[in-house]
């Protein structure tokens, strides 16, 4: 298949995807105004270009502070091209001979108001250089341990994993285990996922999987929250959420993937640092 067939493909998809979840989110927004007597608050959208004057892509992030159910929420698409610096090349596959590439991807992260809920996130994408090649994977983290409900966000996981191969789900959730490790706290930044990358085999196979894990997030976004967000919860807990989020801030800009290649890549700081929490404490 041609590439640029791939990249319209892909790149369609990730615009398909934020619109079904933006559109999940705030119908939850809606459901809880509409039990407890509140206006809901709606994602806003904002359109972004790379930070000079070419031609080099850019996207649409959406965003919600404050809202009924959610604290705060991102939901980000976007489509980047030209070349890596000298120094950011060599760290990329196919790249360091030639600079040029392309990138495409939807990148979503929860911070829920009710710390009973866990926080969580999603990010997909297909990377073109002189190689191509999908990569992603989902986590949740929780401030309050719910084992019951650990248990079966990955039971999900791994029905999802199954239908594509039965090896993913044990190599993903590893590999997610390893990722998602603060090595400097010596600590799991929550309970966990499955997380991928330099999936570049079968280009059909490697796309349907693709979006099985971002139709698998939606629906098990849902789920969690219907389940929690009408729970009471005490200042107590919200204090330990605020802590636990330190951790998610900590992770993010000293380890995550999609934050260094964002920032390298003249992303959108906004879209970039959107998987910060609004607010966070540290110990």
């Amino acid at each position: 298949m041609n590439i640029e067939i791939k990249k319209n493909l892909a790149k369609n998809w990730f615009i398909l995807l934020q619109d079904i979840i933006c559109y999940e989110i705030e119908e939850l927004e809606k459901e809880f105004g509409v039990k407890k007597n509140k206006k809901p608050k709606r994602l806003k959208s904002q359109i972004w270009k790379k930070s000079n004057n070419n031609d080099e892509g850019g996207g649409k992030f959406r965003i919600l502070h404050d809202g009924l159910v959610f604290e705060k929420v991102g939901v980000n698409f976007s489509e980047v091209y030209g070349k890596f610096n000298a120094n950011f090349k060599n760290k990329i596959l196919g790249a360091k001979k030639n600079p040029k590439f392309w990138a495409s991807g939807i990148s979503v992260v929860m911070h829920m108001k009710n710390p009973k809920i866990p926080a969580m996130h999603l990010n997909t994408r297909f990377i073109a250089t002189q190689k191509n090649w999908f990569g992603g994977g989902m986590d949740i983290t929780p401030c309050i341990n719910d084992l019951k409900e650990a248990k079966w966000f990955h039971r999900e996981l791994k029905i999802a994993c199954d239908r594509h191969n039965k090896k993913y789900y044990l190599k993903y959730k590893n590999w997610c285990d390893k990722y998602f490790y603060l090595n400097h706290r010596k600590e799991m930044r929550g309970v966990g996922g499955i997380f991928f990358d330099y999936k570049k085999y079968n280009w059909n196979k490697d796309f349907s999987f693709v979006k099985d894990v971002g139709n698998t997030f939606t629906y098990i976004f849902k789920k969690i929250i219907k389940r929690k967000m009408f729970n009471k919860w005490t200042i107590k807990e919200k204090e330990i959420q605020l802590l636990k989020r330190g951790r998610y801030v900590e992770f993010n800009l000293l380890y995550d993937r999609g934050t260094q290649f964002g920032l390298n890549t003249g992303g959108n700081t906004k879209a970039i640092l959107m998987s910060l929490p609004p607010a966070a404490t540290w110990n």
